[in-house]
């Protein structure tokens, strides 16, 4: 049963968080001390209400933004993804202006759980070539 929920709790988040961009959502299934490690990142307030404004970004520089998941691991207390990131740089990012560039990362992320909230992130993307400044 945990585990069932724990993948409901996760495919949600992608889904209606990422994809559809319901902010909303974050205040159901997040934990109000989330901690977000995510690398190239600004260090975020914890809980839901600092990690909207990294949704809004995303979402903003990137307004097709979807997440498909291609493989889940689940266990009582965490769930591992690897997924891919799609989406349309349209809008500024991060200080980046538009470019029009379609973009794919494959990411590998880990979402830790405790009593059915999310309580802290972890992502690794693809982007090795990137650092190379390999075109």
């Amino acid at each position: 049963m945990i585990l069932d929920n724990n993948i409901k709790l996760i495919k949600r988040y992608y889904h209606e968080v990422w994809n559809e961009g319901n902010l909303a959502v974050l205040d159901e299934i997040m934990s109000p001390k989330y901690i977000n490690h995510t690398p190239g990142m600004p260090n975020p307030l914890p809980g839901p209400e600092g990690f909207k404004p990294i949704v809004i970004a995303m979402r903003t520089g990137l307004p097709d933004l979807r997440f498909e998941i291609n493989d889940m691991v689940v266990t009582e207390d965490k769930v591992a993804i690897r997924c891919t990131m799609y989406g349309t740089h349209l809008g500024e990012l991060f200080g980046v202006a538009a470019t029009g560039k379609t973009v794919e990362i494959n990411q590998m992320q880990v979402e830790y759980i405790k009593a059915g909230k999310i309580v802290e992130h972890w992502r690794v993307s693809d982007d090795l070539m990137a650092q190379l400044d390999h075109k």
